[in-house]
């Protein structure tokens, strides 16, 4: 495993967000759930998809927060713009479970 310093760490900004709306996106190659996230404050509202249907309804997660890489350029993911990285780890089978404070947190506090 390659070392980084703090200050790569300090690059990559995480942030605390609430799902406002999650969708299906039967439009993506692998199955995906569209999701709206709410970082408040100047972010506000972003949009991304994730691989989560495994373990996940997207009438289940509106209200969530989730964590999230906010300033990786956008991606283009199928007919969607994903501006934010929600992220996960995976379970025993490889399937995404999303990562997020174990109490609630004011949107867009950043990880540290």
């Amino acid at each position: 495993m390659a070392e980084i310093t703090y200050d790569d760490f300090q690059k990559v900004d995480v942030r605390v967000g609430t799902i406002t709306r999650a969708e299906p996106f039967p439009e993506a190659r692998k199955p995906a759930i569209k999701l709206w996230v709410d970082f408040g404050g100047a972010l506000g509202e972003k949009k991304s998809s994730a691989q989560i249907t495994r373990h996940y309804k997207p009438e289940e997660l509106v209200g969530r927060q989730v964590l999230a890489v906010v300033n990786f350029p956008p991606r283009q993911i199928g007919p969607m713009r994903s501006e934010v990285l929600v992220l996960g780890v995976p379970d025993e089978d490889g399937e995404v479970v999303l990562i997020g404070p174990g109490q609630g947190v004011p949107d867009g506090g950043r990880l540290f």
